[in-house]
């Protein structure tokens, strides 16, 4: 009887001293300061151009955590399953083994969350709707315990999170509208400076002559190519992304609305409340119309526009899915070539599953290099996802032909530039406004990689029996620094005319 009452005072005190250590721990994590985290993404950003997730400690990805949404993004496989990445096109993660899979992780996340709420369920459990293609889930994460767990899983890809940025917390005040500066019309347009008039009645942008875009629409006007843009949607209010589709010289195309981004209140639509995704749709393929609005370098080509972001800084989990789930939806369609001008510094997995599921299938990828802001103004390599070697990385320069714009990203992993700065009076490529028919200007990477997802459009559009790898090969054969590279414009400008020749 004593031997058991030993053995009763021993497990008490095993437990007890068990859910000290474990209270203890949380305390010490919750502690965490982000500053240290910040530090640590800032030096493997300078080393190495990038920053994962699986480079920081447990400690640090709760500092994350507990700084921004609590929302762990986990990428789930059966055990032995390899090379998930190349096949995730073929998956089939509604089968049994793969549910399984899925099923068992998100138990595990459960038996630690209800140590701290016992009344959690797994349908709460979840922050969003589960992407059916894709073997990842987000979760919200209360307990430090729970990330152990996860790593310690053979079933378990990645464990992230997916809401924090570096030096968030010390500007939590301007974390959202990034790019959603006003796209009104430009004042003070000049004719033969700032754009010309062309036929029947449009204004094409200063810019096309340094890319030879009208000498290569006597050969394609993007006629049969599907362009899909994922950006912050196209607004309501823009005619010529709405029933004035077809004007003019743009005629029998298609322009399709859709919206991926997570609601965080009423129900999201494809409405652009930011400007940035009219912009981009106007730059790759308004159309040569009759209204007096700029044209795109693609005036024919169909179009696509997923909102999939509320601005260009994709530093929300809402994002981060939105995102995901863009890419997946336009890998699945016919759309031949992506375009997103978004991006954010530290390395997402889930996008990075979405990017090659579209890029698996034959899907061709642009992503811009990076336009500084406060959060990129201490690194001007090439942001997430254009670093990804399944996207094309675009950045801007200016007329001087030397110099990268004056907020533009470059480096070693930029593919194309696009001339699209003013060295005399600093102003950029015409587009779309909001609303109306008076051009609006934009800049930075963004417009430098919708133009160039445009031209790709027209050499598509030209060769229809083209592979991606073929349509790739002629754009970079047609820079103007092929066949050499560039350190930090890659092939460099694209002549649209020789390369639809």
């Amino acid at each position: 009887m004593k031997k058991f009452t030993h053995l009763a005072l021993l497990a008490l005190f095993l437990l007890a001293n068990g859910c000290q250590k474990q209270e203890q721990t949380s305390q010490s994590f919750s502690k965490t300061d982000p500053t240290e985290l910040d530090l640590l993404i800032r030096n493997k950003m300078e080393l190495y151009g990038e920053f994962r997730w699986e480079w920081a400690s447990e400690a640090h990805v709760w500092a994350a955590l507990s700084n921004s949404d609590y929302v762990l993004s986990v990428g789930y496989q059966p055990e032995g399953e390899q090379n998930v990445a190349d096949r995730l096109h073929l998956l089939n993660i509604q089968s049994a083994e793969w549910q399984q899979a899925r099923n068992e992780v998100l138990r595990l996340v459960l038996e630690n969350e209800i140590r701290l709420n016992p009344e959690l369920t797994e349908k709460n459990l979840l922050a969003f709707k589960e992407n059916a293609k894709l073997p990842v889930f987000c979760v919200y994460v209360k307990n430090p315990a729970t990330i152990s767990a996860l790593r310690a899983s053979k079933l378990v890809r990645y464990a992230e999170p997916i809401g924090y940025e570096p030096y968030m917390a010390a500007h939590a005040g301007e974390r959202s509208g990034s790019g959603c500066d006003s796209n009104g019309p430009e004042p003070g347009l000049q004719p033969g400076v700032h754009y010309t008039n062309i036929a029947p009645d449009c204004k094409r942008s200063w810019n096309y002559t340094n890319h030879k875009i009208p000498e290569a629409w006597e050969n394609s006007t993007g006629a049969g190519c599907k362009v899909t843009i994922i950006d912050t949607g196209a607004n309501d209010d823009q005619d010529n992304l709405d029933a004035a589709f077809n004007q003019g010289d743009s005629q029998g195309r298609n322009i399709e609305k859709f919206v991926t981004l997570p609601s965080d209140g009423p129900p999201e639509t494809p409405h652009d409340q930011c400007g940035h995704g009219t912009s981009m749709l106007g730059a790759c393929a308004a159309p040569r119309g009759e209204d007096g609005a700029a044209v795109g370098v693609a005036y024919n080509c169909d179009l696509v526009s997923i909102r999939a972001a509320a601005d260009v800084y994709l530093n929300e989990s809402r994002e981060v899915v939105g995102v995901s789930d863009a890419f997946v939806q336009a890998g699945d369609s016919d759309t031949r070539i992506i375009s997103m001008s978004m991006g954010r510094i530290t390395t997402s997995n889930q996008i990075k599953d979405a990017i090659k599921y579209a890029h698996n299938q034959e899907k061709l990828i642009f992503a811009a290099a990076g336009t500084s802001f406060w959060w990129t103004s201490w690194f001007w390599g090439v942001i997430f996802p254009a670093s990804l070697n399944e996207c094309s990385a675009v950045t801007g320069m200016k007329t001087n032909l030397t110099a990268a714009c004056g907020d533009c990203h470059k480096g070693g992993k930029v593919d194309f530039v696009v001339v699209m700065e003013r060295t005399a009076d600093g102003k950029n490529p015409l587009s779309l406004a909001d609303s109306g028919d008076d051009p609006s200007m934009v800049g930075g990477s963004s417009v430098a990689t919708a133009t160039t997802a445009g031209i790709a459009a027209l050499v598509w559009a030209k060769n229809p029996g083209f592979s991606r790898a073929q349509v790739f090969d002629k754009l970079k054969q047609n820079g103007n620094y092929w066949p050499n590279r560039h350190a930090n414009f890659g092939w460099g400008r694209i002549n649209a005319q020789t390369a639809t020749q």
